[in-house]
């Protein structure tokens, strides 16, 4: 709140409120506060509603994405065990003369997901598709390892 809509200035915390509206990336640090890339990130999980399904051989991601299309949509694996979905849902842009925005609700800006895939998740068979709006990421398991056979050893009687 600034104090001055109040009457209420004072040249101590007018000072003050000065320097933490100035206060260079590096003092943010120094007092662990969250960085910008940080806060837009977590805004962005935030807001990007997610399920997750374990199907027999797979698992499932499904994420509401309307009217987007193909290009706004980034699926992408980090760390040989993130699966990240990422992109932009933009404003659109209308010239029409006199035509105004009375209400404007529906979210725009950059999403994102960030998933820790299992062990069993193969990484090199993922699939995306988006339809109707709903983008369903499909990540195949890998094969259960075959149980080890018991080695057997002839015994040679001397």
């Amino acid at each position: 709140m600034d104090l001055r809509v109040l009457g209420l200035e004072n040249p101590l915390l007018s000072s003050l409120h000065h320097m933490l509206d100035e206060m260079p990336d590096e003092m943010e640090k120094a007092f662990n506060a969250p960085t910008r890339t940080y806060v837009r990130d977590a805004k962005a999980m935030a807001s990007t509603p997610a399920d997750v399904k374990e199907c027999l051989n797979s698992y499932v991601f499904i994420i509401d994405m309307p009217g987007l299309k193909s290009g706004d949509i980034k699926v992408q694996v980090e760390d040989d065990n993130v699966l990240v979905i990422s992109g932009e849902r933009k404003r659109e842009v209308e010239e029409k003369e006199g035509a105004k925005y009375v209400r404007m609700e529906r979210r725009v800006g950059k999403f994102m997901r960030k998933f820790v895939l299992p062990e069993d998740a193969n990484i090199e068979k993922i699939s995306a598709v988006c339809q109707d709006g709903v983008l369903t990421v499909t990540v195949e398991k890998l094969p259960p390892p075959e149980p080890k056979k018991p080695k057997t050893i002839e015994v040679k009687i001397a």
